[in-house]
């Protein structure tokens, strides 16, 4: 696979972050966008698209705004999660999934529309990448433990090391919402 394939579709990721944030003005920004290329979780989805990356922000708003949306490990999206994938222009059906609750949202055709040249951009990038992935053939290469394992219902942790060496196990996503710092160099932790 190309080295700039990932690199193009982390950039498109982050140019439609970027597009959400306009309309959601308390959106933090995306940390690492290469940490969702990769990573799956059943709870939230497993198929990269810009429908997730609106549950992803629905996340990212939780997060800015101290709400907890989610238990059982991040599994059970809860009615607070509802609500904010809802301002995000995200729909779910009346009852919840008795496992996973509200995570199954969907774009509706407003949203669809109001996104339409960013879903346009992101698709192209990812169908990209796909077409990379899979001109690899039998060629081995590491693809991150999300890709070997699939999915632990609450995501997958991956080591995250900071300036000083310490480590710490994290899932991708929760740490694309915001750096998690070190208490002693102050560096922030960065998947290895």
């Amino acid at each position: 696979m190309s080295t700039t394939q990932p690199l193009v579709l982390a950039a498109e990721l982050a140019a439609a972050w970027s597009d959400i944030q306009a309309h959601h003005r308390d959106l933090p920004d995306l940390a690492s966008p290469e940490a969702l290329i990769g990573e799956s979780s059943s709870a939230c989805g497993t198929q990269l698209n810009f429908e997730r990356l609106l549950h992803e922000a629905a996340h990212g708003l939780a997060a800015a705004r101290e709400i907890r949306d989610t238990s059982r490990a991040g599994r059970y999206h809860n009615r607070r999660f509802l609500l904010l994938a809802s301002e995000l222009g995200l729909a779910h059906p009346v009852e919840p999934h008795a496992s996973s609750g509200f995570s199954q949202v969907t774009m509706g055709h407003e949203t669809r529309d109001r996104y339409a040249g960013t879903i346009e951009r992101l698709d192209r990038a990812l169908g990209a990448h796909q077409l990379a992935v899979a001109g690899e053939g039998n060629h081995r290469a590491f693809r991150g433990p999300a890709a070997r394992h699939g999915s632990s219902g609450g995501g997958v942790r991956v080591k995250a090391v900071c300036g000083c060496g310490r480590n710490v196990r994290v899932v991708p996503s929760v740490l694309a919402q915001a750096a998690i710092v070190c208490g002693a160099c102050q560096q922030p932790f960065k998947i290895a």
